[in-house]
C-alpha cells in the first residue's frame, strides 16, 4: 500500500509563495492520478486539483486557477504543488491524494498523506 508524505508547509506572507512536496513509498505514484486537498480550521476538506499519471493534463479548482500549479516527477516518486500569490483564505492543512477520482459531485482518493500545514499571513 503506497505512503504518501507531504512536506514544505510553513508560515508566509500574503503574496509570497511556496512549494510542497507529496513524496510516496511502498509503491509507485506512476499509475495514480494525484490530487492536492485542503482544510482549513472549522471547515470541509477541498479539492485543489489533480494531475493524471502522466502529467498529460492538470485540473484546478476556481480557487486555484492561476496561482497553482501541480506537477509530477514519477522517477522521484513525488508530486508537487507550487503556489504563487498566495493569500490569508490559502490558510489550511494541506493534503496529498492518489488515485483522484470523481464521485458524483464530489472528489475522492484512495490513498491519503499526513497533511502540512499552511499558514499565510496578512
Amino acid at each position: 500500500q503506497v505512503q504518501l508524505v507531504e512536506s514544505g508547509g510553513g508560515l508566509v506572507q500574503a503574496g509570497g509563495s511556496l512549494r510542497l512536496s507529496c513524496a510516496a513509498s511502498g509503491g509507485t505514484l506512476k499509475h495514480y492520478t494525484m490530487g492536492w486537498f485542503r482544510q482549513a480550521p472549522g471547515k470541509e476538506r477541498d479539492f485543489v486539483g489533480y494531475i493524471t499519471w502522466s502529467g498529460d493534463r492538470t485540473y484546478y479548482t476556481d480557487s486555484a486557477k492561476g496561482r497553482f500549479t501541480i506537477s509530477r516527477d514519477n522517477a522521484k516518486n513525488t508530486v508537487y504543488l507550487q503556489m504563487s500569490s498566495l493569500k490569508p483564505e490559502d490558510t489550511a492543512v494541506y493534503y496529498c491524494a492518489a488515485e483522484v477520482r470523481a464521485s458524483g459531485t464530489r472528489w475522492v482518493a484512495s490513498f491519503w498523506g499526513q497533511g502540512t500545514q499552511v499558514t499565510v499571513s496578512s
